[in-house]
Order: C-alpha cells, then structure tokens, then sequence
C-alpha cells in the first residue's frame, strides 16, 4: 500500500510539473504567422539575451515615408544561438543587419526570425528559431 501512494504521489508531481512547464511556453503557430514572410533592413538598437527567448530590437525605416519603427525580433534561446555560433556580444548598437523570418499574428513590429545577416561582414547566422518545430 505504502508503495502504490508512492507511485501516485509521484505521477501527480510529475504532472504538476509538466503541465507547468509547457503552458509557460508559446507555439510558433499561436505567436508568428508562417504564410506571412518578412525581411527587414535596419540597425540594431538592443539584444537581450534572456530565457526561452533571445530578442533583437532593430529601427527599420519605411523606405516611401521614412518613418522608423523599432522591431522586435524573437529568436532562440542563448543556448540554441550558442550552437549556430552566437555570442551575447555578437551585435551591437548600430549595426546594419538584414533579418529573414515570419510575422507575428496579434502584436506589431513583433516578428520571428530565421536568420540574421550581418551587414558589415555579410555574415549570415541561423536563429535558432521555433519555426523549424511547429
């Protein structure tokens, strides 16, 4: 008896903890719209390298009104960027990038990137992004 309230105890934890875990966390589907591709040129104005998300925030100008807009491009975790070569230093302020990817559903100036091509090298770095898993 002492045993089976053991096993139970334990599958219930297990599942308070799973569940927790995956509704802390979006789908790319529910966040980024894949029919909706976008490229988009600016200059880089902050990267935060935080968890589940790397964000990149770049000001884009209209090329017909010259207005800009400052762009918040999510990608993946540090540790995913990491393995495709990233450094936390690996932009700047000021930098040119071209960034290829989907945008979001419900917010604007928010998108989803695939990869960022660095304007001065030509570099071109995957995002390590969600995209690939929906």
């Amino acid at each position: 008896m002492r045993d089976t309230f053991r096993l139970l105890a334990l599958a219930v934890a297990a599942t308070v903890c799973a569940g927790t875990s995956v509704g802390a966390h979006h789908s790319f589907a529910a966040e980024f719209d894949i029919t909706k591709p976008m490229t988009l040129t600016g200059k880089v104005t902050k990267l935060e390298w935080t968890n589940p998300h790397a964000y990149v925030y770049v000001d884009v100008q209209d090329p017909q009104t010259g207005a800009v807009t400052n762009w918040a491009i999510e990608m993946g975790s540090p540790n995913g960027l990491t393995r495709l070569g990233w450094t936390r230093n690996v932009l700047k302020p000021g930098d040119a990038v071209t960034i290829e990817g989907s945008l979001g559903r419900y917010k604007p100036n928010l998108a989803n990137a695939r990869s960022v091509v660095m304007t001065a090298t030509g570099q071109k770095l995957g995002a390590a992004s969600s995209e690939a898993s929906r």
